[in-house]
């Protein structure tokens, strides 16, 4: 019995090679459209247009040419059934058993800039959803290939029939994966086209939430060693990775953070991270004196941790870096004298950020049982203007500075978090503490191993304090002021034992709880 091929493709990669295949190692007759027909008729192949096959032209503009019953009917018939396959015969269908499509680059098309609305229209396809979801319903029976690079698969699968079962499962599956992928990205495009606007999904939270996203790199494992895991997306759209280990799913969490809290900071800064918490910052007038004030913060927990800088790494830093046993180090480029320092460590990863430090992501999402929780980023940063000094005392200017420094540093520490800091340097770090005066002895006593004296020292804490306690610890280590939102019960407490020890306190009215 004749085999026919049904082949329409915008992406037109391994076509002819996978036709020849068809045709001339497995007898398959080829079915065609447009500029596809015209491709393999040039390369030699016979091929058959399907406005011939089905003895109906192509009209409205190409918009109507495959949805046919000889078409969809060839593809539905199940074969394991009299009366459709005698329906077919009465109808004049043949049966058609493998499909090649993929679809209008509609995404391609509204990622340009400035697309006209009838241009993004034009490039919703509706032939190619329909005859792929049709094949892949009668995967039984037709094999249905939507990416070239599942070509090579199935000309090997069509030379062994027995497992051909299971590959027409897979395509099925991966069919779809992209038609409703598909048909996500052309709903996305139309909620931002709202002549009147959907007030809840314009607000980026819509009644509902889809999404897709495209395997980019299988990992080793996730967060231990007996957890599978992938990532999904467009991670590295906005990072190239130099040399180094493939990227863990703990350096891909590493990076991020590191990413989003250096986007913080203008003037030359560094920061160490470890477990996606800061050890370390500072900022200054260049690059090797920020790194050498961050590095004072603990110089136990890099160990194994990330470093990211905003400015060029160059020659001075990487001298100071390359006995540090480092995972990983970003910035927005290396000097050739640090990329030559580095190459001697085969295994440490070097991540330049392609679009600059500071990657910015609307929102954010996690899992939670049942669903995922989406929320906007806290990319929220109040000016010392919209602060109320709540104490007798007023902060003189370098209190000033240094409590908008740790107010930066503190946003990005797992709450509860504590920051004492000095001008634009940390001096200790408490983190992720169930109670925040925990995470102020712990900040104490890493800045007593790190022999840095917290006299006259801001302290910085990303939530209220809620009690007195934490104040008071802060003001025995040496602590002279403290930033913090407010808004506790207890506030006329804290802030009569911040007066009681001569402390200026201010109140931000916002705070950065971070889970």
């Amino acid at each position: 019995m004749e085999k026919l091929a049904l082949l329409s493709v915008s992406d037109k990669r391994g076509l002819v090679d996978f036709a020849t295949g068809l045709v001339k190692q497995h007898g398959y007759r080829l079915l065609s459209t447009g500029g596809t027909a015209k491709l393999l008729a040039e390369a030699g192949l016979p091929v058959t247009e399907v406005s011939q096959h089905t003895g109906f032209p192509e009209i409205m503009e190409g918009r109507v040419k495959t949805l046919h019953p000889k078409i969809h009917g060839g593809l539905l018939c199940r074969r394991d059934k009299a009366d459709h396959l005698a329906q077919a015969v009465k109808n004049d269908i043949a049966l058609i058993d493998l499909v090649v499509v993929n679809l209008y680059p509609f995404e391609q098309t509204v990622a340009k800039p400035h697309v006209e609305f009838e241009e993004a229209i034009e490039n919703i396809d509706i032939g190619g959803p329909s005859m792929l979801r049709s094949a892949a319903k009668n995967h039984d029976s037709v094999t249905v290939v939507c990416d070239p690079a599942d070509y090579g698969a199935v000309l090997e699968g069509l030379a062994k029939p027995d497992g051909l079962g299971d590959l027409r499962r897979k395509l099925a599956l991966k069919v779809f994966q992209r038609t409703g992928a598909y048909d996500t990205a052309i709903a996305k495009y139309l909620e931002t086209q709202q002549a009147e606007p959907d007030l809840e999904a314009m607000s980026g939270f819509p009644a509902n939430y889809a999404l897709s996203l495209k395997k980019a790199q299988s990992l080793r494992y996730g967060e231990n060693p007996h957890q599978k895991a992938a990532l999904y997306g467009t991670f590295h759209q906005h990072f190239e990775q130099l040399q180094g280990k493939e990227l863990s799913y703990n350096n891909i969490l590493d990076i991020t953070s590191a990413t989003y809290l250096i986007g913080e900071f203008e003037r030359p800064t560094v920061a160490i991270l470890k477990h996606t918490n800061p050890c370390g910052a500072a900022s200054a007038d260049t690059l090797i004196e920020a790194w050498h004030k961050a590095y004072a913060t603990d110089r136990q927990a890099p160990f194994g941790g990330i470093i990211v800088v905003n400015q060029t790494l160059g020659l001075d830093v990487a001298e100071q870096i390359k006995d540090i046993f480092t995972e990983v180090i970003i910035a927005p480029r290396f000097s050739d004298e640090a990329l030559a320092i580095f190459a001697n460590k085969k295994n440490l990863r070097l991540m330049i950020a392609k679009e600059g430090i500071g990657a910015d992501a609307l929102q954010e999402m996690r899992s939670v049982i049942g669903g995922v929780l989406v929320q906007d980023r806290d990319r929220t940063m109040e000016k010392p203007s919209t602060w109320k000094v709540v104490t007798k005392r007023q902060p003189t200017a370098e209190e000033y500075a240094a409590m908008l420094f740790g107010w930066k540093i503190g946003k990005h520490v797992k709450s509860n978090s504590i920051v004492y800091c000095r001008g634009e340097q940390t001096l200790g770090i408490g983190a992720g503490q169930m109670a925040r005066v925990d995470s102020s002895r712990i900040a104490v006593w890493k800045a007593g191993e790190a022999k840095l004296d917290l006299k006259g020292s801001v302290v910085a804490s990303e939530a209220l304090f809620p009690f007195a306690d934490g104040l008071i610890a802060a003001a025995d280590a040496g602590a002279t002021s403290a930033i913090q939102p407010g808004g506790s019960m207890r506030d006329e407490e804290v802030i009569k034992a911040a007066d009681e020890r001569g402390m200026a306190m201010v109140f931000t009215g916002v705070r950065h709880f971070k889970h």
